[in-house]
């Protein structure tokens, strides 16, 4: 059953639930990872810009500063401490409007990446170039911003998804287990970037983890041996015993030197082993679900007065997680919303809800269900320059 009114559709989900699956994925970018960190810095380029923005001329004008590059180094580990070689390098590219010449759009973003790195890699700040490759932006683009209402400067989409399956939830748990200040105190050789893959086969779950260990704190490869397996083990105990957990798969177990083990100088893989890019790591809930809905949209970096792409993808989430705590009925919810650029943020060309629930759609399910999803679309409302951006920097 389908029910429509106006933009708005509601459905019975076509398909079953991602826990009920026989084979379910999922996988998490820790704050570290190349593309992360990437992630990050436009996303703290943007909430500068847009700061500055409201500061000096009372309103966000046009931006998108949504492309970035993580450019590895060269680095030699060594047992009790090695070497950059090579600094990295991470680029920040995008459109910015420079109203007049004191708007310095290189100095505000250069100086939001650097205090963004600081607060999250402990040691590698100091060996990461920061390369601004910010343009003007269109004139038709421009002119978005200058109207009463705030509209849609792109023609995209966003998708979310509630509640998390039980995988995803052990994965985000997993993540904040590793960058709990208590893990990284019991373990001071785990670096910054780390990855989880989450693997469910019908009852059985595996979970792969990625982590960086620091050199100066490794005294020697049996030293790093011991070492990660003290860490697989701590990991492993909130699991349980129907989950197995796997660490640094490619070691060398026979290994006698650095070669052979994820050795790193500042606890980053981008030292030297991976680039990193922007909207090729978690998606605006932490995760990345090839068995879920989901957008490609780079969020990072994105206005977040009227790009849909950042704005529809945290607002998708937040309806489908406002459906499911309304209405006890609703087992999982599914929203797409579809935007046109031009056309006002809070009035999508189609808003499309899929519920999972145990009994037959009703008109009144679907009603409320409608009605929940739209208060939270209101939210969007309000005048150039005040527009509720609470949702889109989530």
């Amino acid at each position: 059953m389908s029910d429509e009114t106006g933009f708005v559709t509601v459905s019975r989900a076509p398909t079953p639930a991602a826990g009920e699956r026989a084979v379910e994925i999922c996988e998490h970018k820790g704050a570290g990872h190349p593309d992360t960190l990437t992630d990050g810095a436009c996303e703290a380029a943007a909430c500068a810009l847009a700061r500055e923005y409201q500061r000096v001329y009372g309103r966000i004008l046009h931006f998108n500063v949504d492309k970035g590059l993580l450019v590895a180094g060269q680095s030699r580990p060594q047992f009790g401490g090695g070497q950059i070689l090579r600094r990295m390098k991470l680029i920040v590219c995008g459109r910015a409007a420079r109203p007049d010449a004191h708007f310095d759009v290189p100095a505000i973003v250069t100086d939001a990446v650097r205090q963004f790195l600081r607060g999250t890699v402990r040691r590698a700040g100091p060996f990461v170039d920061v390369v601004c490759e910010i343009g003007e932006g269109s004139a038709d683009l421009k002119r978005v911003y200058g109207s009463s209402a705030v509209r849609a400067n792109d023609t995209s989409f966003g998708v979310g998804y509630a509640p998390y399956s039980e995988l995803e939830r052990r994965v985000l748990a997993l993540a904040e287990h590793i960058k709990a200040p208590s893990f990284r105190e019991r373990f001071p050789a785990a670096g910054d970037d780390f990855k989880i893959m989450g693997l469910r086969v019908n009852d059985a779950f595996t979970f792969t983890v990625a982590l960086a260990l620091i050199d100066r704190y490794i005294g020697s490869a049996p030293h790093y041996l011991a070492v990660k397996e003290a860490m697989r083990a701590d990991l492993s105990a909130p699991l349980g015993p129907a989950c197995m957990l796997r660490m640094n798969a490619l070691d060398d177990p026979q290994a006698s030197s650095e070669a052979g083990l994820y050795l790193t100088v500042t606890g980053l893989s981008a030292e030297m082993g991976d680039d990193g890019q922007v909207g090729r790591g978690n998606r605006v809930n932490g995760l990345i679900t090839p068995g879920r809905p989901m957008s490609l949209e780079a969020v990072a970096g994105k206005n977040p007065l009227s790009h849909v792409g950042k704005i529809y993808n945290v607002l998708a989430h937040d309806m489908a997680r406002a459906i499911c705590a309304a209405m006890p009925e609703v087992l999982e919810a599914q929203v797409q919303i579809v935007s046109a650029i031009g056309s006002p943020v809070d009035r999508p060309q189609a808003l499309s809800i899929d519920l999972r629930i145990a009994n037959d759609l009703t008109p009144a399910i679907a009603a409320q269900a409608r009605s929940v999803a739209l208060r939270r679309l209101a939210q969007l409302s309000g005048p150039a320059g005040t527009h509720n951006t609470s949702l889109a920097v989530a």
